[in-house]
Formats: C-alpha cells, structure tokens, sequence
C-alpha cells in the first residue's frame, strides 16, 4: 500500500510539473507574439520617435519643454510656439500619461536639458487613477535610463502590477487584441468592399514630425457626435484628484522648483460636442484650479475658456476630445498670448 502511495504520489507530482511546463512554454510563446504586435504600434513608435529624437538634441539646448498625456502632443506643436515666443521647445507627453510617470519623464529631461519652462497638460481622466500600467510602459520602451525605470516600478507599482508587467503574455495583451482587431477590420473591408476605418472616413494623415510633434489633419469622425462618444455618460459630481497622483504633481512642483524651471499647468479643450455631454464639468476645473492655486502656479482650462471666446468648433478635432492640426493652430497662438500675459513668461 505504502508503494502504491508512493508511486500515486510520484505520477500526480511529475503531472503536476508536465503541466506547469506547458503552461510556462504557452504562456512564453503569447509574450513573444504579443510582443511583436506591440512593436508594429503605431502610437508606440510615435513615442519611440520622440524620444529618439529627443536624445539627439544638445545638451542644453532646448529651453521650454511639454509633458502630459496625448493631449499635450495633439495640442501643442513646438514649431507653432517657437514661431510666437522664440524658444527652442520640445512635446515629451505620451499616451495616457499619468503624474507619476510625467515626473520620471521630467526626472529624465533634466538629465539632458535645462529648460527654463515646463508646461504640464493636466485631462482628468488621468489625474483620477491611482495608477495604469499600459501607460507607464510605453514609457520603459523608449527611455534610455534603465535605473530610473527600475525606480519607477519599484516606486510606484502597486504589487500586482509587478507581476503583471513580468509576464511579456499579460503586459502586451492590450496591445495584441488591438493589432488584431485592426487586421480582423481590414480583413473584412477588403473582402466586402467597404470601408469603416476612421482615417479614411475623416478624410487626411497622421505622422510623426519634428520635435515629438505628431501633426494629424484628420477630422471627428460622424458617430463621435454622439453614438460613440466617449463622455456620453461622464459626470465631474464630486470629482477628485486621487491621492497618488496628487503626490506626483507635488514632486513635480519641488522637481521644477529645485532646477530653476517655471511651472504651468493647461487643459486641453475637449469637442464642443462633448461638453455638451459632460455634466458638472465645474467640478472637474474647480478642484483642478484649485490645486493650481494652492500651489502658485498658473493655470489655463481650454473647456472654460472655450465656453465664453468660442475658440473652437467640432471641425477643429480628429476625434471627439483631441484637436486637429487647424485647432493646434488656435490652441498655440492663444496659448503663447496667455503665458505672456498671464503666468509671467519671460525669454
């Protein structure tokens, strides 16, 4: 009996371990795949070429620079600034950029440069999180200084998303089914003839080009008036800054405070469309300008100033809440008038 136990014991162990040998080969055969379909993203390499270009500047000489989420490079275009207050500016932000990630980028920045000018885009559906892993690696990708990475994860990354972001099959899963669904789409147009791509609904281009810019003329799409827009069901009632980002916008702060950089916080317009479906959005800009104020530092909200100067029309929008290049226009030169006037900028 002892050695039938024993044996019994023996198969259901070396069973156990066939099995997590599988798993574990699967599970490497998914990282790689989905690997490869994040590579071929094409915001990824968006991201990758600013950063790349970035690293090839001077030392020193870039003097203003922008960071922030996808609103911050769908807003401001370097070249449109420069031309109105004569700096060298640089676009840094990238997709979905929460606080804590703008500050390892301006961590980064400072590594590089001294610009005298830092403009934070502030959306507030970044600033509610306490954290979002996709984010935060697209960010690993790019940036040279690995053990300002390491700080990062060990920093910030809440515990499950250590392991989340060690398993290549769970960390690019996202990117995957995106990549798939993007084929699957193309697929079907080319088999029945007709086409559902936003690109080629809305008429115009996308790419990368210069100074982290990616300049984009396409135009909102007809169902983002309303059957898929976004913030259909958004309501600012009792919105806040969580707790985690708020600390990040606080190191932020003493980050610029310590190199001598001006600080100065904007949001980005959104559609008009859709704030006609935002409720209490005065919730939102109270506690974002309220934060600003506590702290001394300037503060431009696009949305408000758009509800009383009528700067922006829907037409000026690739999607229904980021500007194309004829709002970037808008944006730009009303921003260059603000920051002189209004938060004190010098050259």
């Amino acid at each position: 009996m002892r050695e039938n136990s024993y044996t019994f014991s023996f198969k259901l162990f070396l069973k156990f371990i066939i099995f997590a040998v599988v798993v574990l080969l699967l599970f490497g055969m998914a990282g790689k795949k989905y690997k490869t379909a994040a590579e071929k993203n094409t915001v990824n390499a968006f991201t990758e070429q600013r950063f790349d270009e970035f690293y090839k500047q001077p030392e020193n000489s870039i003097d203003m620079v922008f960071i922030g989420s996808s609103h911050s490079y769908c807003t401001f275009d370097p070249e449109i600034i420069d031309a109105y207050l004569g700096t060298n500016s640089w676009q840094m932000g990238t997709p979905s950029q929460h606080a804590d990630t703008s500050y390892y980028v301006l961590r980064e920045i400072f590594n590089y440069q001294k610009p005298k000018t830092v403009v934070m885009e502030l959306y507030w559906d970044c600033l509610d999180d306490e954290f979002e892993l996709k984010q935060a690696e697209s960010v690993f990708e790019v940036m040279d200084n690995k053990e300002l990475v390491d700080e990062y994860i060990n920093k910030v990354f809440p515990a499950g998303d250590k392991v989340k972001y060690a398993l290549p099959a769970i960390r690019y899963q996202q990117d995957y089914f995106a990549y798939a669904g993007t084929l699957m789409q193309n697929e079907i147009e080319e088999k029945y003839g007709v086409s559902r791509s936003r690109q080629e609904a809305s008429g115009g281009s996308e790419y990368y080009r210069s100074k982290g810019y990616v300049y984009c003329d396409m135009v909102m799409a007809s169902d983002e008036y309303d059957r898929t827009n976004q913030f259909k069901y958004f309501d600012g009632y009792g919105w806040e800054i969580d707790p985690t980002q708020k600390e990040y916008l606080e190191k932020i702060i003493e980050l610029c405070s310590q190199n001598g950089a001006r600080l100065v916080f904007v949001t980005a317009p959104v559609a008009p469309v859709s704030m006609e479906f935002i409720e209490n959005y005065e919730y939102v800009h109270s506690a974002i300008s309220g934060f600003a104020e506590k702290n001394g530092i300037p503060y431009l909200d696009f949305n408000t100033v758009n509800k009383t100067e009528n700067l922006f029309e829907n037409a000026n929008f690739r999607d229904d809440a980021h500007l194309n290049h004829s709002g970037v226009q808008i944006a730009d030169r009303y921003f260059s008038k603000w920051i002189r006037t209004s938060a004190g900028f010098e050259q």
